[in-house]
């Protein structure tokens, strides 16, 4: 295969791809070399194409020449060898690594002391027949809600895919290890940035709503152009993996399995980012080349406004 057909179908490179399969082939070679084992190299292929195209499994295992069952088999193992290496994935930055990614957060809107974009979004399931309404979300299908966090370049720095689509983002955020992570961070003034779905804190900024003077209009304009690079994170996620777009339609798992394909594709977005492996696409410009992507439509809802004190330092001291 030509090496743009093979970024095109697994949406990795050549090299990139052997260096995956080398790490995981350990976990996926078969207890037993039978001769009719499948090697490892094809089981990674199937599973990424699996991902990138968002096809039936029946479709991606006659593709690789097995059936669907064990093509069933060969996804859970690749799952499960894959997220043991999720922590060396996706990693929160470290106190060293802050003052680097302030600045390429300010390069976006000029805000300071920027560490990290945060929002929900949702990945469409058929859900438990028994607890059909929790996954019900307020467009009215149903899903899981994801919650992540990235850095300016689209590194996806956490992710939390735990809750049904009716949970709202603020409770997410509040039951996840990121009130903890930056409360150990605090000290060196560090802040995320959210939409109004967030309270207000004290590592959380939030747009001012209904703005009454200058200062605050200014603010609301860099908030939104710093904060719209989550955005664009989820919309380059869900084009580069089609499987959690819902174009390919609700995926047939159950939540925690939806969980693990979710996080699995991050770990995989931000593998592809590091190896500056180029996003194409069959119609896009340049040869394929897609250097922006649309921003997917995200539910956004008030939520109350706890600490409004470090927002109004920030408006006062850089946006008078």
């Amino acid at each position: 295969m030509e090496e743009r057909h093979v970024i095109l179908t697994y949406r990795l490179d050549r090299a990139t791809i052997q260096e995956l399969c080398a790490q995981l082939e350990p976990d996926l070679m078969s207890p037993i070399r039978q001769p009719t084992g499948i090697p490892p190299l094809v089981q990674v292929l199937s599973v990424l194409h699996f991902f990138a195209s968002g096809s039936f499994q029946t479709t991606v295992a006659i593709s690789s020449g097995m059936s669907q069952p064990m093509f069933s088999k060969v996804l859970s193992r690749v799952l499960s060898a894959l997220l043991k290496y999720m922590r060396s994935y996706i990693v929160f930055p470290e106190v060293e690594d802050l003052p680097t990614v302030k600045g390429d957060f300010y390069a976006l809107g000029h805000i300071p002391n920027i560490i990290g974009a945060i929002d929900g979004n949702h990945v469409a399931l058929v859900p438990p027949s028994r607890s059909e309404q929790v996954y019900r979300n307020g467009k009215s299908y149903h899903s899981m809600n994801v919650q992540m966090v990235c850095l300016a370049d689209q590194y996806i720095s956490h992710v939390n895919a735990k809750f049904p689509g009716s949970v709202h983002d603020a409770y997410i955020m509040r039951n996840s290890s990121i009130p903890y992570v930056m409360g150990q961070i605090q000290r060196h003034c560090v802040w995320l940035i959210g939409d109004s779905g967030y309270p207000n804190l004290s590592w959380l900024l939030t747009p001012v709503r209904n703005h009454r003077t200058r200062a605050e209009e200014r603010y609301n304009e860099a908030h939104g152009r710093t904060r719209r690079v989550i955005e664009r994170t989820f919309s380059l996620l869900k084009a580069r993996f089609r499987c959690l777009h819902m174009t390919g339609g609700s995926l047939l798992y159950s939540p925690k399995k939806l969980c693990q394909i979710i996080v699995a594709c991050c770990m995989l977005h931000n593998l592809a980012l590091r190896r500056q492996v180029p996003f194409l696409q069959e119609d896009g410009p340049d040869g394929g080349v897609v250097a922006a992507v649309e921003p997917v439509e995200s539910e956004e809802e008030e939520a109350e406004e706890d600490d409004i004190d470090n927002r109004n330092t920030v408006i006062q001291q850089y946006f008078q």
